[in-house]
Protein backbone atom coordinates (compact mmCIF):
# COMPACT_ATOMS: atom_id res chain seq x y z
CA UNK A 1 0.00 0.00 0.00
CA UNK A 2 0.97 3.71 -0.82
CA UNK A 3 2.40 5.88 2.03
CA UNK A 4 2.56 9.35 1.96
CA UNK A 5 4.80 11.59 4.38
CA UNK A 6 2.67 14.82 6.38
CA UNK A 7 2.88 16.68 8.81
CA UNK A 8 -0.50 17.24 11.08
CA UNK A 9 -0.58 20.66 13.16
CA UNK A 10 -2.96 20.58 16.02
CA UNK A 11 -4.15 23.08 18.34
CA UNK A 12 -5.77 22.28 21.53
CA UNK A 13 -8.01 25.21 23.22
CA UNK A 14 -9.84 22.87 25.46
CA UNK A 15 -7.69 21.11 28.02
CA UNK A 16 -10.32 18.56 28.84
CA UNK A 17 -10.18 17.31 25.44
CA UNK A 18 -6.55 15.82 25.53
CA UNK A 19 -7.00 12.87 27.04
CA UNK A 20 -9.39 12.00 23.55
CA UNK A 21 -6.91 13.59 21.91
CA UNK A 22 -3.91 11.05 22.95
CA UNK A 23 -6.01 8.20 22.68
CA UNK A 24 -6.93 9.20 18.66
CA UNK A 25 -2.72 9.23 18.34
CA UNK A 26 -2.37 6.15 20.39
CA UNK A 27 -4.70 4.52 18.26
CA UNK A 28 -2.76 5.55 15.40
CA UNK A 29 1.09 5.31 16.86
CA UNK A 30 2.16 2.97 14.08
CA UNK A 31 2.19 5.79 11.45
CA UNK A 32 3.37 8.46 13.92
CA UNK A 33 7.08 9.34 12.77
CA UNK A 34 7.62 11.83 15.48
CA UNK A 35 5.51 14.28 17.95
CA UNK A 36 6.33 17.80 19.10
CA UNK A 37 3.99 19.78 21.61
CA UNK A 38 4.24 23.17 22.90
CA UNK A 39 2.27 24.33 25.59
CA UNK A 40 1.71 28.37 25.26
CA UNK A 41 0.60 28.99 28.39
CA UNK A 42 0.19 32.70 27.64
CA UNK A 43 -2.90 31.87 25.41
CA UNK A 44 -4.03 28.98 27.78
CA UNK A 45 -3.13 26.57 24.54
CA UNK A 46 -1.44 23.49 23.47
CA UNK A 47 0.70 23.32 20.04
CA UNK A 48 1.46 19.86 18.68
CA UNK A 49 2.61 18.97 15.37
CA UNK A 50 2.81 15.39 13.96
CA UNK A 51 5.15 13.93 11.89
CA UNK A 52 3.63 10.73 9.85
CA UNK A 53 4.31 8.35 7.04
CA UNK A 54 1.05 6.42 6.42
CA UNK A 55 -1.33 6.35 3.58
CA UNK A 56 -3.14 8.73 2.69
CA UNK A 57 -7.14 7.73 3.24
CA UNK A 58 -5.62 6.84 6.92
CA UNK A 59 -4.16 10.20 7.47
CA UNK A 60 -7.74 11.56 6.81
CA UNK A 61 -9.15 9.70 9.20
CA UNK A 62 -7.10 10.57 11.61
CA UNK A 63 -6.86 13.82 10.84
CA UNK A 64 -11.14 13.85 10.86
CA UNK A 65 -11.38 12.02 14.20
CA UNK A 66 -8.92 15.14 15.84
CA UNK A 67 -10.75 17.99 14.18
CA UNK A 68 -14.38 16.38 15.78
CA UNK A 69 -12.78 16.58 19.23
CA UNK A 70 -14.55 19.68 20.96
CA UNK A 71 -12.02 22.36 20.92
CA UNK A 72 -9.28 20.91 18.94
CA UNK A 73 -7.90 22.57 15.38
CA UNK A 74 -5.85 20.31 12.73
CA UNK A 75 -4.30 20.79 9.28
CA UNK A 76 -2.74 18.32 7.15
CA UNK A 77 0.00 19.33 5.15
CA UNK A 78 1.43 16.48 2.39
CA UNK A 79 4.45 15.90 0.66
CA UNK A 80 4.94 14.72 -2.55
CA UNK A 81 7.16 11.66 -0.94
CA UNK A 82 5.52 8.49 -1.02
CA UNK A 83 6.34 5.37 -0.21
CA UNK A 84 4.81 1.61 0.55
CA UNK A 85 3.85 -0.76 3.63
Amino acid sequence: METKVAVMSIIVEDNDTVEKLNAVLHQYGEYIIGRMGIPYRARGINIISIALDAPQDTISTMAGKIGNLPGVSVKTALSGVCGHE
